[in-house]
């Protein structure tokens, strides 16, 4: 065993080349693996939802206070859609359509993303950011392993040249060994030379995987591609869910009369389970009763 054990997740924001490059990395293996085992996600269906995951981890932190997004990457392969909700605080939850997905290893031997993901859809992201209506972004997807995705997102729907890196290392057993990324993002001013050695640091370094698994810390694996990067922020990135047991009653309410009568005279009971946490709540028959008279008054 490594010390990887030893080391939590937490997101670092730097800037470098006199403030001309930003850029985040961020480790988020407890986080890929708290909801692996609550969705019980095989392998390929881990990595591609704990890629997603990572990239929301460090989108949440280019916002501000309150403001939150979706991101909803829904490609044409069998893991059907993923979505990932995450907001300025580090908070952070996902799911995938089908978790129960392992594909045959690629060509080169990984976990292959792209065929569970596929080649035909579209990322969608999705900013609350306070005003009258949402920001929405799309783009298609352009390779299904998510990283390239999320790089032309960057510079399709933001305008913002960007090299963006995602990884999820998966043990035999199928829990998450390593997990985390790096997104950097190219600001005006910056020379010709100046973008082509950035590109060409990104071409050169290994995987985000192999260096988080070597014990590297954020602000290192950074460095390998800003020798000069200054860390201005670093932020705790955690699994958190926004369901409630009084939340899943007000959409129990939200049902109206004519719906819960019915769930009350067929089934006596009901069971609602959140998408995002896989948490369960369950109603009886006279807890429905208190619900279906909360909607009729």
């Amino acid at each position: 065993m490594n010390d990887m054990e030893n080391k939590q997740d937490g997101l670092i924001r730097g800037t470098a080349m006199g403030g001309r490059v930003r850029a985040f990395a961020v480790r988020t293996t407890a986080l890929v693996e708290e909801l692996r085992r609550r969705h019980d996600t095989w392998p390929t269906a881990t990595a591609a939802m704990g890629r997603t995951l990572t990239a929301g981890a460090m989108m949440g932190a280019m916002l501000k206070g309150d403001e939150r997004l979706t991101i909803q990457v829904k490609g044409d392969g069998p893991l059907g859609q993923i979505v990932v909700d995450a907001n300025a605080k580090g908070e952070v939850r996902g799911y995938v359509d089908e978790p129960h997905t392992h594909l045959p290893s690629n060509s080169k031997g990984k976990l292959d993303v792209a065929g569970a993901v596929g080649r035909e859809g579209f990322l969608h992201v999705t900013k609350d950011l306070g005003l009258k209506e949402p920001y929405r972004g799309s783009v298609p997807i352009i390779s299904g392993e998510l990283g390239e995705d999320f790089t032309y997102y960057f510079a399709v729907s933001e305008q913002t040249p960007s090299a963006v890196g995602l990884g999820v290392l998966v043990a035999p057993d199928n829990s998450v060994i390593v997990a985390g990324g790096f997104i950097v993002q190219l600001l005006p001013g910056l020379s010709d030379d100046e973008i082509t050695a950035i590109e060409q640091a990104v071409g050169a370094m290994p995987p985000v995987t192999a260096l988080l698994d070597q014990g590297l810390e954020l602000e290192e694996m950074l460095r390998w591609l800003l020798p000069d990067i200054e860390v201005m922020e670093h932020m705790d990135i955690r699994f958190q869910c926004q369901c409630s047991r009084e939340r899943v009653e007000q959409t129990l309410v939200s049902l109206g009369k004519d719906e819960l009568e019915q769930l009350i005279e067929e089934d006596g009971k009901a069971e609602v389970v959140c998408h995002f946490c896989n948490e369960a709540y369950s109603f009886n028959k006279e807890e429905l009763q208190q619900i279906l008279d909360q909607a009729i008054r």
